[in-house]
């Protein structure tokens, strides 16, 4: 007997699949999809938030100094002359960052590992470039997941059966988080 479900799928497909799945289920917090893909997904979503779990307090602060360009009442750059070329007014600000201890970095990358980089675009502006932002899912499951599953002890997510589907009768389940 296999140790995962096929679902009819090359080995790159498949993957690509259950990879864009489980990156939908960490952005939006519940999809639909068949019973079999839902099953394979909670396999790959559940060691992913016990991990965000057990290391979202494992980090520390750090205050580092950056140069910050000065901008004026607009919010455009200040700039100077300075021996005939226009140069940007930097100042220096405190900033303070968190940085991974050892075990959460590694964590990180196991997460990176699986997840694809989601970029939100925005209603009125689709199309464009300009006022688009990537979404940091990594820093979601430690910040917001960590701390929402830190007293639970797995079954982060749920299968609710909605039906067959009209083409084919295969059976659509809600896979959302607890």
């Amino acid at each position: 007997m296999a140790e995962y479900r096929k679902l009819g799928k090359k080995t790159k497909l498949r993957k690509a699949l259950l990879r864009n799945q489980a990156t939908q289920l960490i952005y939006k917090g519940k999809i639909v999809t068949t019973l079999a893909r839902a099953k394979e997904v909670q396999k790959i979503v559940e060691p992913m938030i016990a991990l965000a779990a057990k290391e979202k307090d494992n980090f520390e602060e750090v205050t580092v100094k950056a140069k910050v360009a000065r901008k004026d009442k607009d919010g455009k750059r200040v700039k100077e002359v300075v021996d005939g070329k226009k140069v940007t007014v930097y100042d220096e600000v405190d900033k303070k960052i968190k940085k991974d201890l050892p075990s959460r970095l590694h964590a990180r990358r196991q997460m990176l590992k699986v997840l694809y980089p989601v970029v939100e675009v925005p209603t009125k502006g689709a199309g464009r470039k300009k006022n688009t932002k990537e979404v940091d899912l990594v820093a979601k499951m430690f910040d917001e997941y960590g701390k929402k599953y830190a007293g639970r002890n797995g079954g982060y997510t749920r299968i609710v059966k909605i039906g067959q589907r009209k083409g084919d009768a295969a059976m659509l389940v809600v896979l959302e988080l607890v």
